[in-house]
């Protein structure tokens, strides 16, 4: 069954580096982003990984846990993490998942359900295994990211959706492109104007079906 978009993200418990973890036990009422690679070691992966363990006091800030998740066992996690510390500074406190079985993978259709690991595979086995999935505290997947093998993922984009995607939440808002944290929102158009400027008050109305308001509290 593919996963979408306010589907509820699968409840499993899984095994990580830091012990089992249920996965809707352990968002509770935070956010959570899920992000996976395909494989412990390789290099663009690295990079990945600090980027998001340099990202902490930034998570923190969102209410928003994070879970790494890569096809490979506890023992090399823990041994990869010094690696990730080794190259970008800071520790990477974040659960990693233990995927060796592909539950997880396959949970959230990052692969087919027959899909397999090789003796002797490469990351190209589990090269869909690149995913970046933000869930609410309601337990519903609200983005997800699938990239490919070459490109190394833009986590202050991940950063900046999850400031859109918080600044939104349960509202009947939307952000526009590029938008950044403070400026103005869109408003829905489940709202007429009059109901709209109750709302929010006064608005910008760039086209009939375009108004802004006041970054609203």
């Amino acid at each position: 069954m593919a996963l979408r978009i306010n589907d509820t993200a699968p409840d499993l418990t899984v095994t990580t580096d830091q012990g089992e973890i249920s996965l809707h036990d352990w968002i509770g009422d935070s956010w959570a982003i899920i992000f996976s690679h395909p494989k412990d070691f390789t290099p663009v992966c690295t990079t990945e990984f600090g980027a998001v363990a340099q990202l902490a006091d930034e998570w923190a800030k969102r209410n928003t846990k994070v879970l790494g998740v890569s096809v490979d066992g506890v023992e090399d996690h823990k041994k990869w993490k010094g690696d990730i510390q080794s190259f970008c500074g800071a520790e990477p406190t974040f659960p990693i998942v233990a995927d060796d079985g592909l539950e997880l993978a396959k949970a959230f259709d990052m692969l087919p359900a027959d899909a397999y690991l090789p003796d002797g595979r490469t990351p190209a086995d589990s090269a869909t295994v690149r995913s970046v999935y933000i869930i609410a505290p309601n337990k519903k997947v609200q983005l997800v990211m699938t990239y490919p093998m070459t490109v190394g993922r833009n986590f202050a984009e991940v950063l900046r959706a999850l400031d859109g995607l918080q600044r939104t939440y349960e509202q009947p808002l939307a952000t526009p492109a590029n938008w950044e944290t403070g400026q103005d929102v869109i408003v829905a158009l489940a709202l007429d104007d009059t109901a709209a400027e109750a709302k929010y008050g006064t608005l910008d109305k760039k086209l009939p079906y375009l108004r802004f308001a006041k970054n609203p509290g």
